[in-house]
């Protein structure tokens, strides 16, 4: 709630609150502020107050006005371009509008897409967010990390580890532990297949730098890993949105794609799909890699969630045997995401030129935390921990459903893994705007779409809205919209 002091007018607490979202990138480029009159009765103030707030940030240049529309959320505020830059991102979109002559062309992802992740991490407040990709840190305290860090920062180690450059692919014990665990779920990586990265987002990046070149089509799951539609976007290709089903993705949007496009990868979360929580059948797996064949297109999956789920899920890597696939994991939602340990497993035809990739990029990655990574894997520590979590998940999960369901919503997946993917009835997009004003980030459904589509889905986080509180603001909010 705002309050007068004599130090700071309603005018310049308003203003000064949006100023600070849109730097943090809470608020989006192309975001729409509330009406005037929705704003002053939100903020519980007059309107003429809420019309200097405005003025401020359009000298601020921060937001700016559309005749009968309203204020918006200016691109450029965030990231300020060369004129040249500008040209070229217009030209890009003006193109991009262009070539999409059906429903199956390529969709153009907005120049600002990565204002959309960046809240993600921000910290609205102490308060447990909906929105967080994470499990909360008190979930992964654990003993036996301490225990391994000192294992290999002893004087000895130190000296033998930190003193020169690692193995090129990472160290050899770690992938040795990592071919183990690989080949308990039925996918056949040697040590001699394995890289490993500064997390697995470096390794979905090492693969697009290693097969694709600007302006090639990619076929992206959507609803899905906004971070994903960014980097692609950001490196120049093309990206071509694949509904995701319950069983796996749309198999007649993909060929039609292949059709038109020629696509050079797939980029897939078979098991616990991010945000849906679907996870692919055999059925469809096989018919996707037919297609592959056909097409002649490798196929990266991302399986970030495999320590949560069930060993015998299907996988593509399992069933093509690494040829056309490459798998790609890491640690940060089960372990530690400071660490940032990730790998990936490839075909041996492709794995040279990834490893180049890597290294023109990091040369090697940390050798002390892959070496006590490895410990905690041959120790069985990983694994007791990753059980534990799965059974305080259940838990967690039935209670947020529970609330969510009482709280009017539906969800438009069946509830499974990390996240839930709900019909909250109103614009989640401002719905997102109204939670923060009461300390809660959410994760709008726009936030899973290659291009930014307004709607009544979010996705939310199991382990943080297991709390009655943010579900009686969440009634109270939605309620008055």
């Amino acid at each position: 709630m705002l309050l007068k002091t004599a130090s700071q007018s309603l005018t310049e607490q308003l203003s000064a609150r949006f100023a600070q979202r849109i730097r943090d990138r809470l608020l989006a480029p192309g975001t729409r502020l509330p009406s005037v009159r929705q704003c002053a009765l939100q903020q519980g103030v007059s309107p003429s107050t809420v019309v200097a707030a405005y003025d401020q940030l359009l000298a601020q240049g921060l937001v700016e006005a559309r005749r009968n529309s309203g204020f918006f959320i200016r691109n450029r505020a965030l990231a300020p371009e060369s004129v040249a830059q500008a040209a070229i991102n217009s030209v890009v979109t003006q193109d991009a509008r262009q070539s999409a002559k059906s429903s199956f062309e390529a969709q153009h992802v907005p120049v600002n897409a990565t204002a959309l992740i960046r809240g993600m991490f921000h910290g609205s407040s102490d308060k447990p967010q909906p929105g967080m990709g994470v499990f909360p840190p008190d979930w992964l305290a654990t003993t036996f990390m301490a225990a391994a860090v000192r294992r290999v920062t002893s004087t000895r180690a130190l000296q033998a580890f930190s003193l020169q450059y690692g193995e090129p692919a990472g160290d050899g014990g770690l992938r040795q532990s990592l071919s183990q665990k690989l080949i308990g779920l039925n996918v056949p990586a040697s040590p001699q297949q394995i890289i490993t990265t500064v997390g697995a987002t470096h390794a979905l990046d090492i693969v697009s730098r290693t097969l694709l070149r600007a302006g090639d089509y990619v076929m992206v799951e959507e609803p899905g890993w906004a971070i994903e539609f960014a980097r692609l976007d950001a490196l120049g290709m093309r990206i071509l949105p694949v509904p995701r089903r319950a069983d796996g993705p749309d198999l007649e949007v993909m060929a039609r794609y292949c059709e038109l496009h020629s696509p050079k990868l797939f980029v897939s979360v078979s098991v616990f799909h991010n945000p849906t929580g679907f996870c692919l059948t055999p059925g469809s797996a096989h018919r996707v890699l037919q297609l592959a064949n056909q097409h002649n297109f490798h196929i990266v999956e991302d399986d970030t969630y495999s320590h949560i789920a069930p060993d015998h899920a299907t996988r593509l890597c399992a069933l093509d045997g690494l040829q056309r696939t490459i798998y790609v994991s890491g640690f940060a939602k089960i372990l530690a995401p400071g660490w940032r340990v990730g790998f990936m497993a490839a075909p041996p035809d492709l794995y040279e030129r990834l490893l180049d990739t890597k290294l023109l990029a990091t040369l090697t990655t940390p050798a002390l935390l892959e070496k006590a990574l490895a410990w905690c894997i041959d120790q069985g520590q990983l694994r007791r921990h990753a059980e534990r979590i799965r059974t305080r998940l259940d838990l967690a999960r039935a209670r947020s459903v529970k609330l969510a369901l009482a709280a009017g919503c539906t969800f438009a997946a069946p509830p499974a893994g990390l996240f839930g993917w709900v019909d909250t009835g109103v614009d989640t997009d401002a719905l997102a705007q109204r939670m923060l004003d009461e300390g809660y980030l959410l994760a709008p459904g726009a936030l899973f779409h290659a291009s930014r589509q307004p709607g009544t889905l979010m996705r939310i986080n199991f382990c943080t809205t297991q709390e009655a509180q943010f579900w009686q603001v969440f009634s109270r909010i939605r309620a008055g919209m």
